[in-house]
């Protein structure tokens, strides 16, 4: 008893750092509600920013209050920080592409104060839209809903993540070129009218490099613009890996598998009275 009670003596405390370090982890990967409460503000202010840059790139920069954007900054950086202090594996946490993006979004934010082009610096903000990825993975373990239209949601995702970054792109590099497109929201209007073929004409490229970018747009853009909104706005179905085919997306009444013709017995909601 005697050797035991040496052993525990002789056993090693865990350091402030290694504290510090564990409860930081419990923050971010825990399931206490002090967790959950902590990672719902984080998405809460997730949303908060990409909504504040959306609304932001539309804005004349000097109707922007900087003082806002070093305060974002700074919590950026914070939760960049905790993140990197309670990943298991910090080094590749960096060269994530997500993460990168997260610095390239708390650079612009600083850089305000020392760079002139604010223009610029606001599009590239939208990288932060690259964080929705993460919400609707935080979502979809904290909501029923959130699972069970996740493939809806996603394609949504997808759809305004797309849309918005070729904004960016029409936007950095015709806004100086093209009288036509002074503000953000002509780039958007632009990039709307071009992937859905409206094509209005009251904003042309001028320019060869626009006109070989509104080409590209068409070319690669055309078919994933359509083929997300349909994904948003066709019937939904439901994931039931059939027996012999082992399709795995059905009709939410099939009785059938259309692939193979084998009956199939879909688990529904409700219950018999």
């Amino acid at each position: 008893m005697t050797r035991d009670a040496d052993t525990a003596d002789e056993a090693p405390s865990p350091t402030l750092l290694q504290a510090f370090r564990a409860r930081v982890r419990r923050l971010y990967y825990g399931m206490t509600p002090g967790a959950r409460a902590w990672r719902i503000a984080l998405l809460c202010f997730d949303v908060a920013t990409i909504v504040y840059f959306i609304v932001s790139s539309m804005l004349e920069p000097d109707r922007i209050d900087h003082r806002l954007d070093y305060a974002i900054a700074a919590v950026l950086s914070l939760d960049y920080v905790l993140r990197l202090f309670a990943a298991h594996r910090p080094l590749r946490m960096v060269f994530e592409f997500t993460n990168i993006a997260d610095l390239i979004v708390i650079f612009s934010l600083f850089a305000s104060a020392l760079v002139e082009n604010l223009a610029f610096l606001r599009v590239v903000r939208m990288l932060r839209l690259l964080r929705s990825y993460h919400l609707l993975k935080e979502l979809r373990d904290m909501s029923f809903f959130f699972r069970r239209n996740e493939e809806i949601i996603q394609s949504a995702i997808n759809l305004m993540v797309f849309v918005f970054v070729v904004t960016a792109i029409v936007y950095v590099t015709e806004g100086h070129r093209n009288p036509s497109i002074n503000t953000y929201l002509d780039a958007l209007y632009f990039t709307v009218t071009t992937l859905t073929t409206t094509g209005f004409g009251d904003i042309t490229m001028t320019d060869s490099f626009g006109r070989l970018l509104t080409v590209v747009i068409m070319i690669f853009g055309v078919g994933l613009f359509l083929r997300l909104v349909q994904t948003i706005f066709r019937p939904q179905k439901v994931s039931y890996r059939c027996p012999d085919c082992g399709l795995s997306k059905h009709d939410t009444d099939a009785v059938h598998c259309k692939h193979c013709g084998r009956t199939i017995k879909i688990p529904t909601e409700g219950e018999w009275a």
